[in-house]
Parts: structure tokens; C-alpha cells; sequence
């Protein structure tokens, strides 16, 4: 039994085993080593916290110095991504997103997730799906390469990742008993398992209040949970555990994520209500009221009632031509030559124009803003009347941020916090920020059930400045 709170003095190695070294003649790693960067680019990049880096590196080295493959060597990288999700590539790449460390409560349930993914990668089901992924892999860049006139289209390629580590049902069930009984092996609680995908299945009650919410749902999309499963894991972890009581290591874990960035990250900018505000670029502009905002890495996409669509994004303007002329440079699909008009948008140089394409109609407006073309996409069904006053609304809230907004936005974080004689579950939730849904969002990310109680001295996560 690991003892999981001794932590021995580590140096650098007189010999160091270097990563790429040791997968150079593997041709399992050279698939993960192609993928790599673009799965880094399509989810935020890295995120990079020293404590959190720790913390991560730690719970890893404890599994593998008990998997059942103690020769692979594995390549940690923590996604600065709000989404919940990990996965695997095959040559021992692994992937874990700073929104999934969020939903966590110790570091067993880290680890239960990281063994389950280890797992896949001693089994090899990395090879077995490799054929349908490239196939995947080069549609998505079809679609990618070409601004697609359907948005769902749009929508269909930011999940197409998702999919990437998606196995099937078999593997999903042999990679939790693998994993379950690394977790054991390496000091965790075996039990972690089954409490991690409970906590993903009230997850997914609490999103799918905004049914089209599945972009956090990245995890449960590639990796189905039933009860069997979660009722599975228990038997694994009864099996793994027998009478051994382990440390969950809820205290050196909630340390290392003390601090965590929250939800959008300040390169990509904020949503904040049904505003999209960008510090770096000095802009916001407002989405109409009954509209959702999704911020995702290549653009903020925004739906809303009578499937009417938004997107907006940015580009380096390194011509400097006209606006009127880059319009019709041939970026955008059905476009009418005729509709092409200069205007000003709060004393901004801008241009828009109409174009059609399958079933859908569309305002593009373009704006000038120092070095950066600002582009906005409305679509609506044809026909729809609902076209030129999204455009025109969408326009008229686009200004430049003033020193005061810019100075103000600072991006949410998960605080850990000691509970104090008086508080309650309702005091506490109610110091949470960036959520109309403060109890909710607060139970849910301390894995409080119904009826639960708090004493003072426990510590507890909430989401603030």
C-alpha cells in the first residue's frame, strides 16, 4: 500500500529517460506525436499552473509505477479547456482538461480517470480505432478549411473531436477494470470510480437544463454512463479494495486546485450573461436575450429561438484593402455582389452584405478595428423575418470596451474555502459567481446530495474572482 501522503526528495536523474527518446522507434506514439498538436490547438492549448502541473504529475506517477505496462512511458498534458473530458492517444498521450479537474473532489477520482485511460493505451484500443478516426480526422478538416454556409455544420465539427476517443462499450467496461484495479494498486480509493461518474451523471442533469449544452459534455459523449457501469465500477472496487481503508486524498488535491481557472479563459475572452466581452481586444457586443453563447477556441457561436444562428470571430487585416473588397474576396458562400454596402458601426469602419446558400439566409458584417477584422455571421432559415434585426442588434451593441470594463473583467477561479461556524450550504453558494444556478452549480462541484450537511472545518470549492 502507497502511503499517499510521503513525498520523497526528487533531483534530476544522472541518466534521464527523455520521452521522445524512448517512443522514437514506436510506431503507436508517432500516431499520438501527429495528433498532438492539434488536439492541444482544439482545446485552448495547454494550461499551465505549477501547482496544478504537480499535482497532475503526482497522481500519474503513482499509477504508473504499478501499470500493468511499467515499460510505457506516458506524456501528461493538461488542456486549458473548461470542457470535462479526458482521453488517450495511442503511444501513451494523455489528455485531461482543467474543467474536469474542477469537477473532482480528491485525487482519486483523478486518478480513477487516469488509470481508465491508461488503461486504453495498455490495451491498445487506440490501434483498433485508428482507421475510422483518420477517416474522420480528414473530413473535419475539409469542413474546416471551407467557412461552411451551414452552422450546424460549424457545430458538428467542434464535436467531431469528441469523437476522436470515443471506443465502444466493450472497451469502455475493460478499461474501467483495468483501471479500477491500478487505482487500488497505486493507494487510491478504488471506489473513486463509481463516485466520479455519479458526479458526471448529475453533471449531466444539471446541463441538460440548456439541452444544447453538449460541448461540456465532452466526456460523457466518449464515455457512455449507465448505472450498469457505474454499478459495475462498484463491483470492480469491492473486488480491488477488500479491507484496505485508503487515504482519497481529498487534502493535497483540493490544494492543487486552489486557484484553478473557471470557465472561459482570458485569451478567448468572457461570456458574462449575454454579453461577450474581449480585455485583450478591447471589444464587446451583446447577443439578443433569448439567445445562448457558446465561446468556443475558432469562434463564439450564439443560438437562439426559430433556429437563428451567430458567429463571430476575428482575423489579422495584414491588406489593409477595403472592406467592401474583402467581403467579395470569396470567403463567403452564395454571396449577392449586389447587397454590398460601407457603413459605420460606433465610429468604426465596417461594411456588410447578403448572401444565401442551401436552406439558410445571411447578414455578414465585417469591422475594422486597428489590426483585426471583426466578422459577424447571422443566419436564419430562408425566409425568416428574424434576419435583419439579430444583424442590426448584433451591430448597434458592438463597441470598444471602455478602461473601466477592461479593468474590471477579471476571469473566475475555483477558491477553495473552510467553512466557519454559521455557514451554511445557502451561505456559501450564495458567494459564487459567473452562475444564475449558485446552489446547484455549488453541490454539484462538491458532490453534495440532497440533504447533505456541512461542519465547520471542511473545506469546500466555489467559483469566484
Amino acid at each position: 500500500m502507497m502511503d499517499q501522503t510521503y513525498q520523497p526528495h526528487v533531483g534530476p536523474s544522472n541518466s534521464p529517460q527523455i520521452v521522445s527518446e524512448v517512443q522514437k522507434n514506436d510506431p503507436r506514439a508517432q500516431m499520438g506525436a501527429r495528433e498532438h498538436p492539434r488536439i492541444v490547438a482544439s482545446y485552448g492549448g495547454e494550461y499551465k499552473d505549477a501547482k496544478t502541473e504537480r499535482l497532475v504529475a503526482r497522481i500519474a506517477g503513482a499509477l504508473t509505477s504499478v501499470s500493468e505496462n511499467p515499460n510505457q512511458s506516458y506524456r501528461i498534458t493538461i488542456l486549458n479547456s473548461p470542457a470535462i473530458n479526458a482521453f488517450a492517444l495511442p503511444g501513451g498521450y494523455l489528455y485531461v482538461t482543467r474543467g474536469l479537474l474542477a469537477l473532482a473532489n480528491d485525487a482519486s477520482e483523478v486518478a480513477a480517470v487516469l488509470a481508465h485511460e491508461m488503461a486504453h493505451v495498455t490495451a491498445n484500443h487506440g490501434i483498433e480505432r485508428q482507421k475510422r478516426e483518420e477517416a474522420e480526422v480528414i473530413a473535419s478538416r475539409v469542413v474546416a478549411e471551407v467557412l461552411s454556409s451551414d452552422l450546424a455544420g460549424k457545430q458538428a465539427l467542434a464535436r467531431g473531436k469528441l469523437r476522436l476517443a470515443a471506443f465502444s462499450r466493450q472497451q469502455e467496461l475493460q478499461a474501467d477494470e483495468i483501471g479500477i484495479r491500478t487505482l487500488s494498486e497505486a493507494g487510491y480509493d478504488p471506489f473513486a470510480a463509481s463516485r466520479f461518474l455519479d458526479s458526471m451523471e448529475a453533471y449531466s442533469r444539471y446541463m441538460s437544463v440548456n439541452s444544447d449544452a453538449d460541448q461540456s459534455l465532452d466526456f460523457l459523449s466518449s464515455h457512455p454512463n449507465t448505472p450498469q457501469r457505474i454499478e459495475l465500477a462498484r463491483e470492480h472496487a469491492r473486488a480491488a479494495a477488500g479491507d484496505n481503508k485508503v487515504d482519497a486524498g481529498r487534502g493535497y488535491f483540493l490544494d492543487g486546485i486552489d486557484g484553478l481557472l473557471y470557465g472561459d479563459s482570458p485569451e478567448e475572452g468572457y461570456v458574462r450573461g449575454q454579453t461577450f466581452l474581449h480585455g485583450g481586444l478591447g471589444i464587446r457586443f451583446d447577443v439578443p436575450e433569448d439567445f445562448r453563447i457558446d465561446n468556443k477556441v475558432e469562434a463564439v457561436l450564439a443560438t437562439g429561438p426559430g433556429d437563428v444562428a451567430i458567429r463571430f470571430d476575428g482575423v489579422a487585416d495584414s491588406q489593409g484593402q477595403a472592406l467592401t473588397n474583402y467581403i467579395s474576396s470569396g470567403w463567403v458562400t452564395g454571396l449577392d455582389p449586389s447587397t454590398i454596402r460601407q457603413i459605420t458601426v460606433n465610429g468604426m469602419e465596417a461594411a456588410t452584405a447578403r448572401a444565401s446558400a442551401d436552406r439558410w439566409d445571411f447578414d455578414v458584417t465585417v469591422i475594422r478595428d486597428k489590426q483585426q477584422i471583426f466578422r459577424f455571421l447571422t443566419a436564419v432559415p430562408k425566409g425568416s423575418a428574424a434576419l435583419d434585426p439579430t444583424a442590426n442588434a448584433l451591430r448597434a451593441s458592438f463597441r470598444h470596451m471602455t478602461p473601466e470594463e477592461a479593468a474590471s473583467l477579471r476571469p473566475l477561479r475555483v477558491r477553495v474555502v473552510t467553512v466557519k461556524p454559521g455557514d451554511t450550504i445557502t451561505t456559501l453558494a450564495s458567494r459564487m459567481m459567473g452562475t444564475d444556478r449558485k446552489l446547484d452549480l455549488f453541490k454539484l462541484i462538491n458532490a453534495l446530495p440532497t440533504g447533505a450537511a456541512i461542519s465547520p472545518g471542511d473545506r469546500m470549492k466555489i467559483i469566484s474572482e
